[in-house]
Order: C-alpha cells, then structure tokens, then sequence
C-alpha cells in the first residue's frame, strides 16, 4: 500500500541522486505549481503550503485515491511550510483536488516501471508571503501652496512593490488659541508602479471639496499584499480666489 507521510520541511533536503524523481509540488495563489506530477513506482510526490492562501486540501478522488486526504475530517488549513508527501507503489492516474476549491486539483500519473525511491526531489519553494510594507522616499511637494480651481499641486514619491496610494485630507481649524484638525475627506490612487510615481494631491474630487484653508495630510502607501506604510504627514494650503482691485471713487 501507499505510505503517507505528513512532515514540516524547513529547508532543502539532503542530496540524493544527481537528477530529482521524487517530486515537489507547490501550493500557491490556488493553483498547484505542477497540476500534473509524474513518478515511478516507489516514488513520491510531496505537496508544500507556501503560501499566502494555505487553507487548501490535497484529497484523493475515486475511484483509486480516495484513500488519501491532507485533512481528513478537517476544514483544511496549514501553517507556511507544511507539506504532505504520498509514495505510490501502483500505476495508474490519481486525481486530487482541494474539498474547499475545486479548482485546486491535480492528477498524479505513474509510471509501470520501478523508480528510485531515494531520489532528490529538491528543496522547498520559498515561503511566498510578504509582511513587510513598501518602501517610499523621493517625496516632492514643490508647490504646497496652491489655488482654488480644484487641480491640486504635483506631488511625486518612489516606492519599490506595486499597489495603492491614499491620503487622509484634515482642515486646520482654529478654536480660541488652538488649532485642532476635523477631517475634510480622502483621496486614493490605484495603480501605483515601482519607482516613480506623481499624483494630484489635493484635487478636488466626489471624497474632498477642496475648499480653501490650510490642510495637514496623512498619507500612506499599500502594497498587493496588504502591508501598509506608517503615515507620512504633509501639509499644504488652498488659496481661495484673488480679490478684485479697485471700485468707485
């Protein structure tokens, strides 16, 4: 009968055969790196959680694998790294699917003839999960004063992962003899590229009226990850329009 054999593998593994038999599988971004793994007899396929969706099963689907399942009786979920590896002693074609996405799923096809059970099946992809946030500096404001017509003022930075920018907008008030800060709106800019970006800061928009005061901005930038830099203040001002000059005499 098969073997099955649950393990968390932290590295690569000790050399073996100069070419890998045994053979890896990743889990990542719901899908399998190899939807289609092929083994001889004796040999293994061992299937490795790097994430960053790791709530994935490797089941065993009838009519000849139906036998083998990652989380028996479990909703599955794993911790990064985990793997779960199933030796195949019989040829034949073996479907399995994950019991939360059907659209994880993969045969493993194997061979009639016998294989090297002590092969090399090389070492485990890299953790695929990103807890850092983006680095941003280069921050220009050339023009943080600017006028009442609604276009805001050019404001570059550079940033080294793709994602999104958003800036908190807050009016300056005074109150007796403190200023305190009421929120006056938000703006957000998708599609934000590695290396140089330039966005209309403060521009009128359906989430900031850009009425004329001054203003103090907290603005962030977030990766397709989700990590979020701290907020980086910036304060800027909106001239309301110019008086006319002149009048009767």
């Amino acid at each position: 009968m098969a073997a099955i054999v649950f393990a968390l593998i932290g590295g690569a593994f000790t050399a073996g055969s100069a070419q890998a038999v045994n053979t890896r599988v990743s889990i990542s971004d719901f899908k399998w790196s190899n939807n289609e793994p092929h083994v001889d007899l004796g040999e293994t396929v061992t299937w490795d959680w790097i994430g960053p969706d790791t709530q994935h099963s490797v089941s065993g689907k009838a009519p000849n694998a139906s036998q083998w399942d990652s989380d028996p009786g479990n909703v599955p979920g794993h911790p990064l790294g985990h793997s779960f590896s199933v030796t195949f002693d019989q040829p034949g074609s073996y479907l399995f699917v994950c019991k939360l996405h059907s659209s994880v799923r993969g045969n493993v096809i194997v061979s009639d003839q016998p294989g090297d059970p002590d092969s090399d099946p090389g070492p485990q992809a890299s953790i695929n999960f990103d807890m850092e946030a983006p680095y941003v500096d280069g921050l220009q404001f050339p023009r943080p004063v600017f006028g009442p017509k609604g276009n805001g003022s050019g404001f570059k930075f550079s940033v080294n992962e793709r994602g999104s920018a958003d800036a908190d907008y807050y009016k300056l008030v005074k109150r007796g003899k403190r200023t305190v800060k009421k929120f006056a709106g938000y703006s957000t800019w998708n599609n934000i590229f590695i290396g140089m970006n330039k966005i209309a800061f403060g521009a009128r928009s359906s989430t900031f009226k850009a009425k004329p005061g001054k203003y103090e901005a907290e603005f962030l930038v977030t990766d397709q990850k989700f990590n979020t830099t701290e907020p980086q203040v910036i304060q800027f001002e909106i001239k309301g329009k110019a008086k006319k000059k002149g009048g009767s005499k």
